[in-house]
C-alpha cells in the first residue's frame, strides 16, 4: 500500500483524489501555483507545497518542480489527475526514473497512442473501423489537397496531439481545405507545441460515444460501459450520460462491439490503468474509433454511479500492482447518470469567461445528486486556468428519473459573484430533442442558433 501520494493537479479532480487517498487510508500531498493558494486541494492536503507563479507553465507544467516537492516529502507516488501532465510520456518516465510510481498508464503505452495518426494504425491493427483518412501526418498543401480529393470532402484537419477541439477544422471544399490546414497547424503549435495535423473523413451530424477501460499490469483489461458526449459546444463535452440514448432506443448491439474493440486497442497498445476510448457513430449505426484518452476522465463519476465502481481507487490500486478483482461479467450496470459541467462563463455573452470571487455559493443536494467541486463561497476563480467551477451529477433508477433530478438540482444550484452556465444547462435539460434522447454533436449549434433561444437568453 502507498503511504502517500502527491497530487500533481489542482481544482475539483485534485479534490477528488484526495478524497479517495483518504478512504485508503493513504496522506496526500498537494502542490499550487500562487494562484491557488487558498484552493480547497491545498486545505485537504496533509501537506501542501507552492511549486510556483501562477501561469500553468510556471507551476502546473514544471516537471522538475514537481519532482523536487514529490522527493522533499517523501511519496510513493504521483497522480496526475486530468490535463496539465497527465498524458506526458516523459513525465512518467521520470517518475518512474526517481522511483516514484507513476498513477496512470505507463509511458510505453503513451507512446504507443502518442498522437492521433498514431494511434489510428494501432486502431486498424487491432482491426477497429477507422474513418477514412491520410496515412499519418500531412506535410504540406499538396498533400493535404491530394488527401482530401481521395477521401472526398466533406473533411476534418485535426492536430495529432492533444485535444479540447484546439487544432481542428471542417473543410467542404479547396478554398476552405487551405485556409484550415494553416490554421489548424498554427492553433495546434501554440496550443500542443506540435503543429502536425492528418485529415480524416467528416462523418456528418454523429454521436461521440466513449467507453470507459481498466488495464491491470498482469494483463487484465476490461470496459466498464460507454458514456455518450454528443452536447458539445465547439467540441467541448458539456453534458455527459451513460447509458447513451443512440444505444440504448435503436443500436442496442453496439454496445458489445464498440465495448469489445475498446478492449482490442488497449491489448494491442498493452495499456494500463484507466482509460478512455472514444468513437464516433453515424446515424446509420456505424463506428469509427477517434482516439485514446490516456488518463481518469473529467466525466468518470457517471460510470461511477451506474456501476458502483470507484475509479480513482482502482487507479490506485493498479498503480501499486494490485490486479483487477473485477470481471466484465460480473459488472452489473443498474440506473442512469447525467453529468452537467458547470463554468463560469456568460453564456449570455458568447461563453466568455468570467474569473472572479463567488460571493454565495449553495450547492444542491437530496438522493441522487453529487458535487464535484472545489468551489466555495469567497473563493476567487483564477483566470489562469479551466473555467470549471464543477461537475453536477445525477443518478435515477432510468433517464427520465436522472433529468428530472438534474432539472430540480439546476434550480437549486446558486452561485453569485461570477457568471455560470447554469441557465445554458437549464435550456438543454427542457429541450424537447435532449428529453427524447435524439441529438447529436451538432445539438448545441441548433438550441444556439434555432427558436429556442430564447430559453438562455435574458428577455428585451
Amino acid at each position: 500500500m502507498f503511504e502517500k501520494v502527491l497530487v500533481a493537479n489542482r481544482g475539483e479532480i485534485a479534490v477528488r483524489i484526495i478524497r479517495a487517498c483518504k478512504e485508503l487510508n493513504i496522506r496526500t500531498v498537494a502542490v499550487y501555483s500562487e494562484a491557488d493558494a487558498n484552493s480547497m486541494h491545498v486545505q485537504m492536503a496533509d501537506e501542501a507545497i507552492c511549486i510556483g507563479k501562477s501561469p500553468s507553465n510556471e507551476s502546473y507544467l514544471r516537471i522538475d518542480r514537481i519532482i523536487s516537492a514529490a522527493e522533499i516529502t517523501d511519496v510513493d507516488a504521483i497522480h496526475p489527475g486530468y490535463g496539465f501532465l497527465s498524458e506526458n510520456a516523459h513525465f512518467a518516465d521520470v517518475c518512474e526514473s526517481c522511483n516514484i510510481r507513476f498513477i496512470g498508464p505507463s509511458s510505453r503505452a503513451m507512446n504507443a497512442l502518442e498522437d492521433k495518426a498514431v494511434s489510428r494504425a494501432l486502431a486498424k491493427k487491432a482491426g477497429v473501423p477507422t474513418a477514412p483518412g491520410s496515412e499519418g501526418n500531412v506535410e504540406n498543401e499538396q498533400d493535404a489537397l491530394t488527401a482530401a480529393k481521395r477521401i472526398g470532402y466533406p473533411v476534418m484537419i485535426k492536430a495529432i496531439a492533444g485535444g479540447g477541439g484546439r487544432g481542428m477544422r471542417v473543410a467542404h471544399n479547396d478554398i476552405s481545405l487551405i485556409k484550415g490546414y494553416h490554421t489548424a497547424r498554427s492553433e495546434a503549435e501554440k496550443s500542443f507545441g506540435n503543429s502536425g495535423v492528418y485529415i480524416e473523413k467528416f462523418i456528418e451530424n454523429p454521436h461521440h460515444i466513449e467507453f470507459q477501460i481498466l488495464g491491470d499490469t498482469r494483463g487484465n483489461i476490461i470496459h466498464l460501459g460507454e458514456r455518450d458526449c454528443s452536447i458539445q459546444r465547439r467540441n467541448q463535452k458539456v453534458v455527459e450520460e451513460t447509458p447513451s440514448p443512440l444505444i440504448e432506443n435503436k443500436f442496442k448491439d453496439l454496445r458489445k462491439k464498440m465495448g469489445r474493440a475498446a478492449v482490442k486497442i488497449a491489448e494491442v497498445a498493452n495499456y494500463t490503468n484507466a482509460g478512455t476510448v472514444e468513437f464516433i457513430v453515424d446515424e446509420q449505426g456505424n463506428f469509427y474509433f477517434l482516439e485514446v484518452n490516456k488518463r481518469i476522465q473529467v466525466e468518470h463519476p457517471i460510470t461511477e454511479e451506474v456501476t458502483g465502481i470507484d475509479l480513482v481507487k482502482q487507479q490506485i490500486m493498479i498503480a501499486m500492482g494490485e490486479p483487477l478483482r473485477i470481471a466484465e461479467k460480473d459488472i452489473i450496470f443498474r440506473g442512469h447518470a447525467i453529468e452537467c459541467r458547470i463554468n463560469a462563463e456568460d453564456p449570455f455573452d458568447e461563453f466568455r469567461p468570467c474569473p472572479g470571487r463567488i460571493e454565495m455559493y449553495y450547492a444542491p443536494g437530496g438522493r441522487g445528486v453529487r458535487i464535484d467541486s472545489h468551489a466555495y463561497a469567497g473563493y476567487t476563480i483564477p483566470p489562469h486556468y479551466d473555467s470549471m467551477i464543477g461537475k453536477l451529477v445525477t443518478y435515477g433508477k432510468d433517464r427520465r428519473d436522472a433529468m428530472d433530478k438534474m432539472t430540480r438540482a439546476l434550480s437549486e444550484y446558486m452561485i453569485t459573484g461570477v457568471k455560470t452556465t447554469i441557465p445554458f444547462e437549464q435550456a438543454i435539460l427542457q429541450d424537447p430533442n435532449f428529453r427524447r434522447g435524439v441529438y447529436s454533436t451538432t445539438f448545441i449549434d441548433h438550441l444556439l442558433g434555432g427558436a429556442r433561444r430564447e430559453l438562455i437568453e435574458p428577455a428585451a
